[in-house]
């Protein structure tokens, strides 16, 4: 039986938009109304390998004196007795904890169920107090959250893996038979990415044009290339959040980035100029923080005059602008030429195929014996830190927890070697690497995380 998920907290704090967004559709109603839920809303939900049934609750506050919202609080708390496994605490970053919340988890806490609370509204400095609030509720480290925007979504799903088991092998170094591998292709307004699928498909399947901002809306296309089925992502041009103001704008940015919540592998495209927009490279780090595959192609390649010169100085920039994905595939193509298109899809499946990568513990701790030899970590306060053992959590992106003596006190410097070193002998080039540092006995307390 799958595990259940239910979402929890007071009204108006973002849960039935954090329900749509998990379940990857628009299954809930919301509105700035508070109390709009009042009843379950549950859906199954597939991520990846990880499966569960999410549950949208009502609104719970303490008002005894409505019979509807006593109604709906014992109903909620019959749900987290006897059917939730998990909870998803709600609270509202930008107004900060409220005594109903701190009510909420005092009647939570005696059901001993796993609970991860979830700072919605984080972003912006508008949250960071409220953020900073939540760890009050003793529940573990709050995840800084935007239900709207979908930033934290990709923390927020590897903490719900470490929670669930997976039903199967997560060992998937190729696509899965009948399963299409999600490619999302994103960039500004008028980069080309119509055109680019355009020329993949053979056909003028979507609408081009010289006019920035035609595509509105992500626009999915199945498409088979050799032996492998593929959805293809169109999304729309996102541009500096000073410049977007009109609401069909911010909706079209918003359907952007939710493609590339649910895409497995997206392909960045760049104008062929350096350096490189400072918009791009905060599009680029979304895709990484949100642990989707990244490749990067500078379009129109047929405008540049010295061609192997840019390459050089091209790669060399995006290394040093995306530091944390070492090794990342840059390509350099003509969407509307053709020129350099056959490298694309090669080049997509074997980053996918890395993104899949499992390493055996047996292997992964063997690798980490020779890591200690040949550099052990540093003293610090004359005291030893000892890193016990070391595991995958899962893939899609790889992701490894070190349980170590003292947790807080490992130094990010001795991390990056670490992360530099999974990268160099397990061949993990370009993709966004996870690791957690750990202690203590529950092996779900987590002290200190490092997150590339």
């Amino acid at each position: 039986m799958p595990k259940t998920v239910a979402i929890l907290g007071r009204p108006n704090v973002g849960k039935s938009t954090l329900f749509n967004r998990l379940a990857g559709k628009r299954l809930a109603l919301v509105h700035d109304t508070p109390g709009v839920t009042r009843d379950w809303k549950v859906t199954p939900v597939t991520i990846g390998s990880l499966s569960f049934d999410l549950v949208d609750t009502a609104g719970l506050d303490e008002d005894g004196d409505k019979s509807l919202t006593t109604r709906m609080k014992r109903s909620t708390q019959s749900l987290l007795e006897e059917k939730a496994d998990i909870g998803l605490f709600v609270i509202d970053a930008r107004v900060g904890l409220t005594p109903i919340d701190e009510e909420i988890a005092s009647w939570v806490r005696p059901f001993k169920k796993p609970i991860i609370v979830v700072a919605n509204k984080a972003e912006g400095k508008a949250g960071e107090g409220g953020y900073f609030e939540a760890f009050k509720l003793g529940f573990g480290d709050p995840i800084a959250f935007s239900a709207e925007h979908g930033e934290g979504y990709g923390e927020l799903i590897t903490r719900l893996a470490e929670l669930i088991p997976p039903e199967e092998d997560e060992d998937m170094a190729e696509p899965e038979v009948g399963s299409p591998l999600k490619l999302a292709i994103v960039g500004r307004p008028n980069a080309g990415k119509s055109t680019l699928i355009n020329n993949l498909l053979g056909d003028d399947r979507l609408l081009t044009g010289p006019e920035a901002g035609i595509t509105r809306d992500a626009i999915a296309v199945d498409w088979m290339w050799k032996d492998t089925l593929v959805k293809l992502f169109d999304t729309a041009g996102v541009r500096k959040r000073a410049r977007v103001q009109e609401n069909l704008e911010k909706m079209s940015v918003g359907d952007t980035l939710n493609a590339i919540n649910f895409a497995e592998s997206v392909v960045l495209m760049l104008e062929p100029e350096l350096p490189v927009a400072h918009q791009d490279i905060r599009l680029a780090s979304k895709v990484l923080d949100e642990g989707r595959s990244l490749l990067i192609a500078f379009n129109k390649v047929d405008q540049i005059e010295n061609l192997g010169a840019f390459k050089k100085n091209a790669i060399a920039y995006i290394e040093e602008q995306l530091p944390h994905a070492k090794g990342i595939t840059v390509l350099f193509v003509s969407a509307l030429t053709g020129e350099g298109l056959g490298n694309l899809m090669p080049e997509v499946l074997k980053a996918h195929r890395i993104w899949n990568t499992r390493v055996p513990t047996a292997k992964l701790n063997r690798w980490l014996e020779g890591v200690l030899s040949a550099h052990p970590p540093p003293l610090v306060k004359r005291r030893l830190i000892k890193i016990k053992y070391a595991t995958q959590i899962k893939s899609r992106p790889p992701t490894f927890a070190l349980y170590v003596n003292r947790p807080t006190e490992i130094p990010d410097t001795y991390l990056r070697y670490m992360e530099k070193e999974l990268r160099r002998v397990f061949k993990l080039p370009g993709i966004p690497i996870r690791l957690y540092v750990r202690g203590g006995k529950n092996p779900y307390y987590e002290k200190k995380k490092r997150n590339n």
